[in-house]
């Protein structure tokens, strides 16, 4: 791994690190707020909160704990609201980060996080603290800043290989992020915060520690980032020999024209929508199923999603990095693709055990648990890479010298807009589902999701095929 990758992952490790400490920590911030806010009926909890109910009683009328459902549901619109907001944002920070540099725009965006964490610390009511979320999904450029870094100092038969590495990040903070929210949630802050006598958020204490980790992340990119927007990349950006790229390798070097990597790419972000409305609601749904079959505790809910995670990070570093220039970047997501469907299979005749037998309805849990795992460390990298395949170096081959280039294939604004597409579908998914699971039920539910992986992985033939030797 070479220096800037190595400040770029440990950077997107303290960055997702902060992101993940208060994801399990919605529902109980919501309880919170209900308990102080319950006695105003015009405040904006208790509005959000009967919209919620209402939207939730036209599909789902629980026999109890709907107040729990409503909470459950609401937190997950706080999450499809930051997406949207990711989504509106994310095309304008690439074009920024194009313009003025990766390096600039990256610290400007880290102010942001850093003023929405304190404001979380200091957010005593519901709307303060969806001011937090609010400037926290307007900020995050972390992530696509990283891809675009990674691009611009990887050789294309190298970049791969790269950008596993945002996945890898992903797996290992998505294992220690919430486990560790969930504990500081249950401590004190600290006693020199508290002197200061202001009355903080129930938890201000992994805000504290999200606003720490966030402030490490900035100084630790003044100090170690260098602007890389118009670099080239030598000819093995890495250092580790197991990075080297192997001169024989299988994948092609394909000439294309504008015309045609601009197309390349509206597909590419097609797909990247199409796959995480899918997915997004499956993996919000899945505490549903847990919650509604199973009547797991949040510790139970933790150690699930903490496997998928772990089994995600040992396949993006064990397997996919070594496999993927062999199979090829479309070919891996399909791949990925297909294997969101076989667990969704298996979630779909889950329910039909749980009565009888369920000790194999745990089993097909666990079964589909496995298959998620290697769709998360194979699908989103995978087409992030391809997308950043199909975007102008930003220098000339030959001489070294930048070059203009097309507006539209240039890496901040390309990448920009292919997150944003998942972005969208981050925000939708989640609503559909749980729109699909009340009314109909988990097994039509993922039957249906089964069938839409199946139908888009079938699609992805064109840009799945295999590199020729």
């Amino acid at each position: 791994m070479g220096k800037i990758e190595r400040v770029v992952f440990l950077s997107l490790v303290l960055d997702l690190f902060a992101f993940t400490i208060p994801l399990p920590l919605f529902p109980r911030i919501i309880e919170w707020y209900t308990v102080r806010e319950i006695s105003d009926p015009n405040g904006l909890l208790s509005r959000t909160l009967r919209f919620v109910s209402a939207v939730r009683g036209i599909f789902y009328k629980p026999q109890q704990n709907s107040q729990r459902w409503d909470v459950v549901f609401l937190g997950g619109l706080m999450g499809s609201a930051f997406s949207t907001l990711q989504f509106l944002v994310s095309p304008h920070i690439g074009s920024l980060s194009d313009k003025y540099g990766r390096r600039n725009v990256l610290l400007i965006t880290m102010i942001g996080n850093i003023l929405s964490a304190l404001i979380w610390i200091k957010s005593t009511t519901f709307a303060s603290y969806m001011l937090s979320r609010v400037i926290g999904g307007l900020s995050e450029g972390n992530v696509q800043i990283a891809t675009a870094i990674l691009s611009d100092v990887s050789t294309p038969a190298n970049r791969s290989k790269a950008l596993a590495h945002v996945g890898i990040a992903f797996a290992i903070c998505f294992c220690i992020g919430p486990p560790i929210g969930a504990y500081f949630a249950s401590r004190p802050v600290p006693p020199s915060v508290g002197a200061l006598q202001m009355e903080l958020n129930i938890y201000a204490a992994p805000a504290l520690l999200t606003l720490i980790l966030l402030i490490a992340e900035t100084l630790f990119l003044i100090v170690a980032l260098p602007e890389t927007r118009n670099t080239r990349p030598g000819k093995h950006s890495n250092d580790d020999p197991l990075e080297v790229v192997n001169e024989k390798s299988k994948t092609p070097s394909v000439v294309r024209s504008v015309q045609e990597r601009t197309e390349l790419l509206r597909v590419l972000r097609k797909l990247h929508f199409l796959f995480l409305g899918i997915f997004s609601g499956v993996e919000f749904t899945l505490t549903f199923l847990t919650f509604d079959l199973f009547d797991w505790s949040n510790k139970q809910n933790g150690v699930l999603m903490g496997s998928i995670g772990i089994i995600s990070a040992l396949l993006q570093g064990g397997y996919v990095r070594r496999a993927i220039s062999k199979v090829g970047e479309g070919k891996m997501a399909q791949r990925g693709v297909s294997s969101c469907a076989l667990g969704l299979v298996f979630l779909a005749i889950l329910p039909h055990f749980v009565s009888n037998q369920p000790k194999i309805a745990v089993g097909l849990l666990q079964a589909a648990a496995v298959c998620l795992a290697f769709t998360s460390a194979t699908v989103v990298s995978s087409l992030t890479s391809y997308a950043s395949l199909q975007c102008d170096e930003g220098f000339d081959k030959d001489t070294g010298k930048p070059t203009a280039e097309h507006p539209e294939l240039a890496k901040g604004k390309a990448l920009g807009e292919f997150r944003s597409s998942g972005q969208l579908g981050r925000a939708i998914g989640p609503l559909l589902a749980c729109a699909s699971y009340w009314t109909f039920g988990p097994s039509v539910t993922y039957v249906a999701s089964a069938l839409a992986m199946l139908t888009l992985s079938s699609s992805m033939k064109s840009v799945a095929v295999l590199p020729k030797s």
